[in-house]
């Protein structure tokens, strides 16, 4: 127990992060109940398709999360344990035993609302209650109301886009559709694969795949822009709204279109580009994307600035997105300002939500968002929520204050969970509770009048309503 201004408080406690009563009353009274639109995750659609079940809390908790594990590592933890082989409830009792270790950093909160959300566990969780919490947790587990499709109804999610490579079939999203169930699940389509042209080998694979899936010849570059461009008809066909691109920077040089030609033709050939290739390669084809996604009304994503899989030891051993990334120092104003004005120049520049990892880049994007506001829509460029490294505290209120001071933070679309997780939708409690507290703080402070409806209402849109309006969902 604490007090605060007189009141007594407890760790996670109803007014968790909430310190005025302004900031206390847009909480309670116009945040906490609002759906949610998850319009960037990467849960995976099979398991929503089949209603999985997880046996333990292991299983729905440590498998597949980085963050943990890199926590884990850090920690003393050996492999075997994180990614390994180890048994579930030892892997569970390691990541018990470091808990305790992660204070101040974002899992400590994250870990203990997910115990109090979904499983209604207030117990710290530790070494000694690593039991106790991990055989009432799993039990619940086994029951009707903790298979993944209530899991999501118990959190409000009324939206949620995963992302999806240009050759997914998406049978799982239809399947999903055809099962009536009550939340859209949509897939975004992330077209990076058909951009990695580095590795003429890994290429040539990928342009297997989806000769296969279009059941087409790929033999030069027209026929491999059509295939896309079929994938992209075919994700607009399932209720496709958004694109997506994780990378480390936009890409704008200047190239021909026979240039791209035979670039493509040396890759197919086995031929490894050279650097400048490369890059031009990459524009032409982020160009097109951008042009398809206009010509649907599309939102495209731009994730930039993760520098990844920097461990190449471990990425040998396990793979990508395993947690070997960390945020970048790329350069990233003058090329991005080019992209966008180039699609702008010929009116064709799609709704865009721009997030980057590297804070030091928060100014620049939220400038960068004036740049294309043409006021033919409301926030048509958006300066993403805080993602990633980002996606705590400190991040979230840096990214809120950046939008605020250089745009219209009543007109952001809100948080994302990011996650391959279906535990992880107290992000966005989170979220809330912070930018209650935001605003409270000013209302306090005299910088912003006690309008407490208005307020709400901006609280409400930016929880919820910007992002149904802006997506049309």
């Amino acid at each position: 127990m604490y007090s605060l201004a007189g009141i007594t408080r407890k760790f996670l406690d109803e007014d968790f992060l909430l310190q005025n009563p302004t900031a206390r009353q847009l909480y309670h009274d116009f945040a906490k109940d609002m759906p949610i639109i998850d319009y960037h995750c990467h849960l995976p659609p099979k398991e929503i398709a089949e209603n999985k079940q997880f046996a333990n809390l292991t299983q729905i908790w440590l498998y597949g999360d980085h963050y943990k594990w890199r926590a884990m590592r850090t920690n003393g933890i050996a492999e075997s344990f994180c990614t390994g082989d180890k048994p579930d409830y030892e892997k569970f009792e390691k990541w018990a035993q470091t808990v305790p270790f992660t204070l101040r950093n974002p899992l400590y909160h994250w870990t203990h609302l997910e115990l109090q959300r979904y499983f209604n566990v207030y117990d710290l969780l530790h070494a000694e209650t690593a039991e106790e919490i991990y055989n009432t947790c799993s039990a619940l587990l086994q029951t009707e109301e903790y298979a993944v499709r209530a899991l999501l109804r118990k959190m409000k999610v009324e939206v949620v886009c995963t992302t999806d490579d240009p050759t997914d079939t998406l049978e799982y999203h239809q399947k999903i559709k055809e099962s009536g169930f009550d939340i859209q699940v949509l897939p975004a389509f992330r077209p990076d694969k058909a951009m990695a042209v580095e590795n003429p080998a890994v290429f040539n694979v990928y342009v297997d795949q989806l000769e296969a899936i279009t059941n087409q010849t790929i033999d030069n570059l027209d026929e491999f822009l059509a295939a896309l461009k079929k994938r992209h008809d075919f994700f607009a066909s399932m209720g496709c709204k958004l694109s997506d691109h994780g990378l480390e920077v936009i890409y704008a040089e200047d190239y021909t279109g026979q240039e791209i030609k035979s670039i493509f033709n040396k890759l197919r050939a086995g031929e490894k580009p050279e650097a400048q290739e490369v890059l031009k390669f990459k524009s032409a084809m982020l160009f097109e994307f951008a042009l398809w996604d206009w010509e649907k009304g599309w939102t495209q994503q731009y994730h930039l600035g993760a520098l990844r899989n920097n461990n190449s030891r471990m990425m040998r051993t396990l793979g990508p997105d395993t947690g070997w990334d960390s945020i970048g120092d790329f350069s990233q104003a003058r090329s991005l300002a080019r992209f966008l004005n180039r699609l702008d120049a010929e009116n064709r520049l799609a709704k865009t939500i721009l997030y980057n990892l590297n804070p030091a880049d928060n100014d620049l994007i939220a400038t960068m968002t004036g740049n294309f506001n043409d006021g033919s829509i409301a926030g048509k460029i958006q300066f993403g929520s805080a993602w990633w490294f980002l996606d705590q505290k400190d991040g979230m209120i840096s990214q809120l204050n950046s939008l605020s001071n250089m745009g219209l933070l009543s007109r952001f679309i809100g948080m994302i969970t990011d996650s391959r997780s279906f535990l992880s939708y107290p992000r966005h409690e989170y979220f809330r509770r912070i930018l209650c507290n935001l605003l409270g703080k000013d209302v306090e402070n005299g910088e912003l009048p006690a309008d407490i409806p208005w307020l709400g209402q901006v609280v409400q849109n930016i929880c919820y309503y910007n992002a149904k309006t802006y997506f049309g969902f």
